[in-house]
């Protein structure tokens, strides 16, 4: 299983250290897991309040600052075709690129072995810091709680309705509970 979290951060509101991306990186593998999906990469940017306002604000038109946003590069499409590359050498032969793969896996998990990107999180530590004291709980298990929130939207799930509420939330408690990080 090659599930890989790559992460970068743009705010001085907390200090990102090796502790908190460990426990990251164990929440993705529960997650995955959990769901099914056993190869991906996903990109998350810890930014302050003023950051995820202006993408809030040029993504989904609301201007005010939220907890997490979720920027899915799966595609929905079925049996989705790729894109059919042909080389410069002006004959007709095509490599495929994207769509179903032609080659077998080697098992080979190496850091440098292409991983399919799933998409970028972007989380506020500021909203992060201030919801953790607000629900009485770590600010560990908040951005725990938005890591996985953002996850599962990566993949797919919603919280549109009542309904998909629930089902996404129980799933964001489940893995949350097998890390340890309860309220």
């Amino acid at each position: 299983m090659t599930v890989r979290l790559v992460w970068n951060d743009e705010q001085n509101a907390l200090e990102i250290g090796e502790p908190l991306v460990a426990r990251l990186n164990e929440l993705l593998k529960l997650a995955a897991e959990a769901e099914g999906v056993e190869s991906g990469e996903v990109a998350l940017s810890f930014v302050d309040d003023e950051a995820i306002r202006a993408l809030n604000r040029d993504y989904r038109n609301l201007d005010k600052p939220t907890d997490v946003l979720s920027f899915s590069m799966v595609e929905s499409v079925e049996d989705e075709p790729g894109i059919l590359y042909g080389g410069d050498d002006g004959d007709d032969e095509y490599e495929r690129i994207g769509g179903e793969a032609d080659e077998a896996d080697d098992g080979n998990d190496d850091d440098d072995t292409f991983v399919e990107p799933l998409g970028d999180i972007v989380i506020s530590t500021e909203r992060a810091i201030a919801q953790a004291e607000e629900y009485g709980h770590s600010v560990e298990r908040e951005i725990g709680f938005l890591f996985v929130h953002g996850f599962l939207h990566l993949i797919g799930y919603d919280h549109a309705d009542a309904e998909s509420e629930r089902i996404m939330f129980g799933k964001q408690e489940a893995v949350l509970q097998k890390a340890g990080l309860t309220r």
